[in-house]
């Protein structure tokens, strides 16, 4: 089972909508049961929230059902717990590197890492653009999810 865990800065936007996209890819690939995925924050700042409304209404408008998760923060045990760490932007990896105390086993990468245009998911709660964040981040899964087939035969 391949574990994996997506982040941003508050666990109420964008890691919630990459888990449960990621969660539906992984379904429509009839391979759920090859994936455990989770999100979570590398701030407190929302801690107990749900899943900002205009992020559940994007994830409605294309299908994706998702449960009425409360944002969380990581802990250092999550490096342990995880395969992948997948940030949603520079700024959670560096917050991420300062909680683990490093990525000594090259678990944290960025989701547009897998993709042509390596960068920064945009971030909907400033600019207020959900549909760029869902752009960015169904592009993102879609292949991450490709990536790991390519390097996994039994995940094809």
């Amino acid at each position: 089972m391949i574990k994996i865990l997506f982040v941003c800065h508050g666990n109420i936007c964008r890691s919630p909508m990459a888990e449960f996209v990621m969660k539906d890819f992984a379904a429509e690939a009839g391979l759920s049961d090859r994936f455990f995925i989770d999100s979570a924050a590398t701030s407190a700042e929302e801690l107990g929230n749900p899943i900002y409304t205009p992020a559940k209404r994007v994830l409605d408008e294309h299908g994706i059902s998702y449960d009425n998760r409360k944002a969380r923060r990581i802990s250092k045990s999550d490096y342990d717990r995880f395969d992948l760490i997948i940030a949603m932007e520079q700024y959670n990896v560096r917050n991420m590197l300062r909680i683990f105390g490093g990525d000594p086993d090259r678990k944290i990468h960025l989701l547009l890492d897998y993709t042509d245009r390596p960068g920064d998911v945009s971030d909907p709660w400033y600019t207020r653009d959900f549909q760029a964040a869902w752009n960015d981040i169904e592009e993102g899964c879609r292949a991450l999810l490709q990536t790991l087939q390519a390097q996994d035969s039994s995940l094809r």
